[in-house]
């Protein structure tokens, strides 16, 4: 991988890790000083978020390294495998907000310096907004699964952020302090559910699932455009870290000179990576004679094909 871009991305995952530290500390300080449960338990969800960032900041360093002798495919997976520990992660803590509210319902405490408690999540709110929106500029542009993973993280760290303002706000204002515990297990529904999708994505990813159909429709979009192609076939993709990697088989003129097959060849590959990005793309070439007119052609041509292909390339 081009080492700017994994050094602009190691740069967005240590912003994630400074912030992340930073609100902790706020949270909890606040958090215990004024005996809010609620806001303890967002200082819990940064935490999640703060191992989440040291994770992404790790993958992204490892999956960056250039292939070697024990990796042919370079080290991609690792953000992958990083979704699924921050997954795994997020749950645990859903987990344990929901055990502190329960016990925070029976102890039935009110909280005290509640203006403090909503100060501290506007502040959150706003910075985890700012670095969300860092990460997710640098994922699209990078490809990167783990800063995507991580900006998920503090997107619902903002709406948990924004529900544990509201709670408070309405505490201040009505005198019900039963709301602080309801709210903090609200959190946690939110916090499990955003785990539960992580948890899907990654094993997915990890278990190699195909591209989606609109990527795949776009890379069969760029080999049909090339006029010197006849067929193609045995299309496989899947993703590792950044990077998709895509094969193919592709029928071209057995007439054809090599240098002109490679040169198609490196067309396709290099279109299909500034459409979809960082790409691994291996194309394995099969003649055929597009002017054989009905002759028999000892080739499989893929059914997706039109008629005048089938016409002239028949099984």
């Amino acid at each position: 991988m081009d080492q700017t871009v994994n050094g602009k991305k190691q740069k967005t995952a240590r912003l994630s890790v400074i912030s992340n530290s930073f609100l902790i500390i706020i949270k909890l300080v606040v958090g215990f000083y004024s005996g809010a449960v609620s806001i303890i338990s967002e200082a819990a969800h940064s935490g999640v978020d703060l191992i989440a960032a040291l994770v992404a900041f790790y993958a992204v360093r490892k999956s960056g390294k250039p292939p070697d002798n024990n990796h042919d495919y370079g080290h991609g997976k690792i953000e992958n495998l990083s979704g699924a520990i921050e997954a795994v992660l997020i749950i645990i803590a859903a987990l344990w907000i929901v055990y502190e509210a329960i016990q925070k319902i029976s102890a039935a405490e009110k909280p005290e310096y509640l203006e403090y408690g909503i100060i501290v999540m506007l502040i959150s709110i706003a910075v985890n907004y700012w670095v969300s929106e860092k990460l997710f500029s640098v994922a699209k542009e990078t490809g990167s699964q783990a800063l995507e993973a991580d900006a998920l993280h503090l997107r619902a760290d903002i709406w948990t952020s924004a529900g544990v303002l509201s709670g408070l706000a309405a505490i201040k204002l009505t005198g019900y302090y039963w709301l602080d515990p309801v709210i903090a297990i609200l959190v946690a529904g939110i916090v499990f559910r955003a785990g539960y999708k992580m948890t899907r994505k990654s094993f997915l990813e990890l278990t190699d699932i195909s591209l989606p159909d609109s990527e795949a429709e776009k890379i069969a979009g760029i080999v049909d455009a090339h006029v010197e192609v006849i067929a193609f076939h045995r299309l496989r993709t899947r993703r590792s870290g950044s990077y998709r990697l895509i094969d193919m088989h592709v029928v071209l003129d057995k007439n054809m000179h090599l240098d002109k097959a490679h040169s198609v060849c490196d067309s396709i590959e290099i279109e299909i990576e500034q459409s979809l990005g960082h790409c691994d793309v291996v194309i394995h070439l099969e003649p055929c004679n597009a002017h054989c007119q009905g002759e028999a052609c000892q080739l499989f041509v893929s059914e997706e094909k039109d008629e005048e292909t089938q016409i002239k390339c028949t099984r």
